[in-house]
């Protein structure tokens, strides 16, 4: 495979471009160029579309990268001839026909579901808990709190966005599951890395990996660059 010296993140649910900032760095000195996509998380087809003006931007060839929820959303949007290859983080992996939400609730119960708090609007957030026991709970304390007042709200009807195409059906695609994720249970990432024939790396990391573990994180998505 060509190397690859663009590499765009994507975020997923109750978390923002930021949640990449340990990232960056580590890859930005391997002379890799770097976008971090902002999504509104108002709703699926409005996530794709910002992931899809970045990597229009982008000058070359690009690796996608998608975290939790922006799995879905690479899935999508990665089906642009730029993007060669694909990288999921601890990440719903939906086929053609389904959605982050169809295949949640076909999973075994996560312990993070019973802390999602809707607002009047249709909007997730985490509780307290959610975040410092379930979400990041291999972070420390600060960084937790960080996590719990910068997360994004999600609007619920996202999360039941239905892909036209899968991209990874295409594509070189890699896998990093994080071996302590009460977001989205070992097992499950595991099923979806091998439906789509991924090269699979395992992290000793809760669901947030690039922030409790970014030289693995970083380390991974180089080695789908290069």
């Amino acid at each position: 495979m060509n190397a690859i010296f663009n590499v765009i993140l994507v975020h997923g649910a109750w978390a923002d471009g930021s949640s990449w900032n340990k990232i960056i760095p580590l890859l930005a000195t391997k002379n890799m160029t770097v976008t971090a996509v902002q999504l509104p998380l108002t709703g699926f087809e409005a996530d794709v579309a910002a992931v899809r003006r970045a990597i229009a931007l982008a000058l070359g060839d690009v690796v996608l990268v998608g975290h939790s929820y922006a799995g879905a959303v690479i899935g999508e949007a990665g089906n642009d001839d730029k993007v060669k290859r694909l990288v999921y983080v601890d990440a719903f992996a939906p086929d053609a026909g389904e959605s982050a939400g169809s295949l949640f609730a076909q999973f075994q119960p996560a312990p993070l579901g019973a802390e999602l708090r809707p607002d009047a609007e249709g909007f997730l957030s985490l509780s307290h808990k959610g975040v410092f026991e379930l979400f990041a709970q291999d972070l420390d304390e600060a960084e937790k709190a960080v996590v719990y007042a910068t997360q994004g709200p999600i609007n619920g009807a996202a999360l039941g966005g239905v892909l036209t195409k899968a991209a990874w059906h295409a594509r070189p695609t890699f896998y990093l599951i994080g071996d302590q994720d009460h977001a989205i249970p070992r097992a499950e990432q595991e099923k979806m890395a091998t439906r789509m024939d991924a090269t699979i790396e395992h992290v000793d990391a809760s669901h947030v990996s690039m922030l409790s573990k970014p030289e693995a994180v970083a380390n991974f998505i180089l080695k789908a660059a290069v």
